[in-house]
């Protein structure tokens, strides 16, 4: 079980007026998302950015070993903070039993001290890196094209994309993984744009036995595959085929159908169920989310009733990532409440468990039981897309003789509880949600 939480967004500490203190307003946040339920972090790209046009993400990355101690690229700090505040986020994460995830830009670096000849495409480009770090320096031979490969998997943008296959730069990323997680203290790695580069960089990173506090650890991961659900599933098997420590996919397709949900006037809940994504396929290695940082331009974004998408990822299967934005700069928390994120991530917890099966399914109602599993006894989740009156009806369920109360619940025109509810001697019962709204039913 776990949910992880995207402790950021796109220019966030700027939008949130932290810039150069986002690690600290994260460490305030952490005794909060850990009570709640939340059980991983996933950070930002923690190192020094090429900053060519002010403070930057971190997504153009030029010196992987700076995390705010070198005075180079404008600034000591990184537009989040200082590596001491990092390391107090990470040291503060674990003592809350938090995990956290680093944010490894692999495919490409930005803001090269020098520009220089390559000699295989004659072009001029910016591939000389010297950073203070002292770790890590590249030239030409570190990048596209190379004595090693000419072929590059897939280009960002117009900055020099790094070539895996020279064994030099291999070695450093595996020196970097390394680093993160026995000496910064990391826990496991998103990779970003995998399109680029090839899963064999995935594989070697997953599997190598880290030495962490003494023990052997294998790392986290999930890889933005930015795709429909059938290329996902094709890429995740190929770089899981003989890995002894498979990684995750984000399931951009299930995004999409969620999406539609909430914005499309008469979307059938027939799609949501059966169009296709990756969770459906294979759940085990499936990250669902709502919202992330690049979804940000005019149109891309879920606009209504987004409540109803973090609903379904948090009570179906999958590793539910919830995003920032939302749960603070949105207010989509409503910690205290039945009502909101918060509510959904504590009933993920404690009873979101087992296999999915679909009781019901029509164009406005679909009712479904997690069967349970373990220490997680399982749930009845209602979803119900009919904006003008409750929704509900009769199912049959594994439970014989029982009482479920509502666990969580939200509409977009009635907030009232939906009534507890008691199965028969065969396991049948009603279960209700509110006008456009969901209920999450447990056992009592």
């Amino acid at each position: 079980m776990g949910v992880m939480m995207q402790t950021f967004h796109w220019d966030c500490p700027r939008e949130d007026h932290k810039e150069f203190q986002w690690w600290n307003y994260i460490n305030e946040k952490i005794p909060e998302l850990a009570k709640v339920g939340f059980t991983s972090l996933w950070l930002p790209p923690i190192h020094k950015a090429a900053n060519l046009f002010g403070p930057s993400m971190g997504y153009d990355p030029y010196d992987y070993y700076d995390l705010g101690e070198f005075d180079q690229k404008g600034t000591v700090q990184t537009w989040f903070g200082t590596r001491a505040e990092l390391e107090s986020v990470i040291e503060s994460a674990h003592k809350h039993k938090l995990s956290v995830i680093a944010d490894m830009v692999l495919n490409h670096n930005s803001g090269a001290d020098a520009q220089e000849v390559n000699p295989i495409s004659n072009q001029s480009r910016w591939t000389v890196f010297n950073p203070k770090s002292g770790k890590f320096p590249r030239n030409w031979e570190s990048f596209h094209p190379s004595m090693y490969e000419s072929w590059d998997e897939m280009t960002f943008g117009d900055m020099p994309d790094l070539s895996h296959r020279n064994p030099y730069v291999f070695g450093e990323l595996l020196k970097l993984s390394r680093w993160l997680i026995e000496e910064i203290g990391f826990d496991g790695f998103r990779y970003d744009f995998v399109k680029g580069f090839a899963a064999s960089t995935i594989q070697s990173i997953q599997e190598y036995l880290y030495l962490k506090n003494g023990a052997y650890h294998k790392p986290y991961g999930v890889a933005e595959y930015w795709d429909n659900a059938s290329n996902t599933i094709n890429w995740t098997n190929l770089t899981n085929f003989s890995n002894s420590n498979p990684v995750d996919a984000f399931d951009f397709a299930l995004r999409e159908l969620l999406k539609n949900m909430c914005d499309q006037y008469g979307f059938s809940l027939r799609n949501l169920v059966e169009g296709d994504s990756v969770l459906k396929a294979q759940p085990q290695t499936t990250v669902t989310f709502v919202e992330n940082h690049d979804i940000r331009d005019e149109g891309r974004p879920i606009t209504n009733d987004k409540l109803l998408a973090y609903s379904y990822i948090l009570t179906h299967e999958g590793y539910p990532c919830v995003f920032w934005k939302d749960y603070f700069n949105f207010n989509l928390a409503l910690n205290g409440t039945a009502n909101g994120v918060a509510a959904l991530v504590n009933v993920h917890e404690k009873y979101a468990g087992g296999s999915t099966s679909v009781l019901y399914l029509s164009d406005d109602l679909y009712i479904m039981q997690r069967g349970g599993f373990d220490n997680h006894p399982g749930l009845i989740y209602v979803l119900n897309n009919r904006g003008d009156q409750w929704n509900g009806q009769w199912v049959n369920t594994q439970w014989k003789n029982a009482s479920f109360r509502p666990a969580a619940w939200w509409s977009k025109t009635d907030m009232a509880s939906p009534l507890a509810q008691r199965t028969d001697g065969d396991g049948r019962a009603q279960f209700f949600a509110g006008p456009r709204g969901f209920a999450v039913y447990v056992v009592m």
